[in-house]
């Protein structure tokens, strides 16, 4: 009788312990899963990033090309005024005056030399900051489809594409509450970058615009009024300065995709929010420089 009441405990034992081992090992599986999810995501991120990454290099050698021929311009004009001017004064050809002259002709060389210099510098500058923007962008947007929200760099300028089924209905122009969600996140990313000026266009596809009530005429009228919508949730919700903020609708006139399929006409129809560039910054550069 002992030895039977022993074996029926150890049996108990056994099928706990079993029982145990393997719920923890279907946890253990289910937090592998979403590991290996989370780490593909993050490996889709880090492509893209590696692909601004490139455009941002492209674009930055074709100025270092543009630079490195205004050098060897500059280089030869120095040469051959210097020997211009040795040959001039050796044979007393020309007056103080226009010696002079041709001395402060060689310094305005040499200082758009030093502002050739300093605006790659600059331009070096805006390239880091605005692949910093997009990463940040990237990283608070998250994991929503790029079907539906793209942010790119193309031609040094930051564009944040938003499709509208994120935030309007076919037809209306009133932000859904899916809307003011991811504008939000963008907000967030804006708003710790107080320097910057943006603006908000609204497109559409190419079909006709037809008001129930006769308020919008077409499809300008339609993507103005989208563009101030965004434009009025990101000031009075999210606390951007309006002064920072322009609004703009450019109908179905500036299209990404052909209009003559639902996908082409799907991408049409969008948002874009375009990061513009600080030109008062180089501006400053052409000014004289204080004595």
């Amino acid at each position: 009788m002992k030895l039977t009441n022993w074996m029926l405990a150890a049996s108990t034992s056994m099928l706990l312990f079993s029982c145990v081992s393997n719920k923890k090992f279907k946890a253990a599986q289910a937090q592998y899963g979403t590991l290996e999810t989370k780490y593909v995501t993050l490996q889709g991120e880090a492509e893209k990033c590696k692909d601004d990454k490139a455009k941002l290099e492209a674009e930055k050698l074709a100025l270092n090309t543009k630079v490195d021929e205004l050098n060897k311009q500059i280089k030869f004009l120095q040469e051959n005024n210097t020997v211009a001017l040795r040959q001039l004064q050796d044979l007393s050809v020309i007056s103080a005056s226009q010696a002079e002259s041709i001395k402060k002709s060689m310094e305005n060389i040499g200082a758009k030399d030093n502002y050739i210099k300093t605006l790659q510098q600059q331009m070096a500058y805006k390239d880091s900051l605005n692949m910093a923007l997009v990463i940040n962008l990237k990283g608070a947007i998250g994991n929503l489809d790029d079907k539906d929200i793209n942010v790119k760099v193309d031609k040094g300028v930051v564009f944040i594409d938003i499709s509208d089924r994120l935030l309007f209905n076919t037809g209306k122009y009133e932000l859904t509450k899916q809307a003011k969600e991811v504008l939000g996140k963008v907000a967030k990313v804006l708003l710790n970058q107080p320097d910057i000026e943006f603006m908000v266009e609204g497109h559409t596809d190419n079909a006709a615009y037809k008001s129930p009530v006769g308020m919008l005429q077409d499809n300008w009228d339609l993507s103005v009024k989208r563009a101030t919508s965004v434009v009025r949730v990101l000031q009075n919700e999210f606390g951007i300065p309006p002064a920072k903020m322009v609004a703009a609708g450019r109908a179905e006139y500036n299209p990404i995709a052909s209009n003559d399929t639902p996908e082409g006409k799907a991408a049409n129809r969008r948002t874009r929010i375009v990061i513009l560039p600080q030109l008062d910054q180089f501006f400053k550069l052409l000014e004289p420089a204080k004595q």
